[in-house]
């Protein structure tokens, strides 16, 4: 089996870019591995983000939009990541099942408990190897989500849930924190607040130390 690694974080926590800069850096270093992001990595699941995270006059309701990004998830997981996993790869998935904890259920208020259950029939219990949480002030990471929207002029703008109020965003923060108090040994919480190739340098640190862990196993 491969490396399963979730990059996680909230707006504007720059983790897109990271996982990005990571792919580079592992691929330099010719390990075989894919990028991929959630909702999203398949034709399905690009057609569900359109209509989870573009705006749109739908109005879509908490259970409703858990139950679609768990759709999104299952076909990701038996289309993508699993057999990725098998050939061996290294996964880098941008946002999993804690972002639906996180946003789902601390940020629209739904069951914990039940969104566990959806989690784990969408993943088929697949738990990352090592999750790096990218936090940042809520503030700040609004103020820099916001001015990465403004750019976009080719496409439409995905930001359904950048036009929440803060107390969702400050909520969905708290339900990070919270995952990462429980499972201390698979997150690692990087300060995102500061620059790009600071925080870059972080990534591979972990990288470099989670990938030495498994060649020990293998």
């Amino acid at each position: 089996m491969g490396l399963f690694i979730t990059f996680e974080g909230s707006e504007g926590s720059g983790k897109t870019t990271q996982i990005k800069k990571a792919g580079n850096y592992l691929s330099k270093k010719n390990i075989p591995l894919i990028i991929t992001e959630e909702p999203g990595g398949t034709q399905l699941g690009n057609e569900l983000r359109k209509l989870l995270l573009n705006k749109t006059s739908l109005n879509i309701f908490g259970k409703s939009e858990l139950l679609l990004f768990a759709a999104a998830r299952a076909q990701h997981v038996e289309e993508v990541i699993m057999p990725a996993l098998r050939d061996g790869r290294v996964v880098l998935c941008d946002r999993y099942c804690d972002a639906t904890i996180a946003y789902q259920g601390f940020g629209r208020g739904l069951k914990i408990e039940d969104i566990h259950r959806i989690n784990d029939f969408s993943s088929q219990f697949l738990k990352p190897d090592l999750t790096l949480f990218f936090d940042i002030p809520v503030d700040a990471g609004l103020k820099r989500a916001v001015a990465r929207i403004s750019q976009i002029t080719d496409s439409p703008a995905e930001d359904r849930f950048e036009r929440e109020d803060i107390q969702f965003h400050m909520k969905v923060r708290e339900g990070y924190l919270a995952l990462v108090k429980n499972e201390p040994e698979r997150f690692r919480v990087i300060d995102a607040s500061r620059g790009i190739d600071e925080v870059h340098r972080e990534v591979c640190s972990h990288l470099d130390k989670s990938i030495k862990r498994l060649r020990a196993k293998g």
